[in-house]
């Protein structure tokens, strides 16, 4: 079973699509009506669907730290920095992940873009 995501309001549409024409399991946080949720919500939100969450939002990365620290689980969060990485390299990486990792091993795991 491969890796499937939850994107946030914050991502890019094109690299929610470039991983839909290669066959990635997307779901955008617009669709699942969380777009103006608090990040903590939408980390939920992304849990209970056992989905891990590709996010530009650097407050993630704290909120994960605190659920880490208190051995609160999440289904691992692939954080993209706003600046560094082209949508090309992202739909590869993200793939990467998607292709090569069962959801066991992004569990309470924080990956960072590019993996290069």
């Amino acid at each position: 079973m491969s890796a499937a995501y939850y994107m946030d309001v914050n991502v890019s549409m094109s690299i929610t699509t470039g991983l839909r024409r290669r066959g990635i399991d997307v779901v955008t946080s617009q669709e699942d009506g969380t777009r103006s949720d608090d990040d903590e919500v939408v980390l939920t939100r992304a849990t209970d669907l056992h989905r891990v969450l590709v996010s530009h939002d650097a407050d993630l990365l704290t909120i994960t730290r605190q659920w880490q620290t208190s051995g609160r689980r999440f289904e691992g969060l692939v954080f993209i920095p706003q600046r560094g990485s082209s949508i090309g390299q992202c739909v590869i990486d993200l793939e990467l992940i998607a292709s090569c990792c069962v959801p066991s091993e992004l569990a309470n795991q924080v990956i960072f873009l590019p993996l290069d």
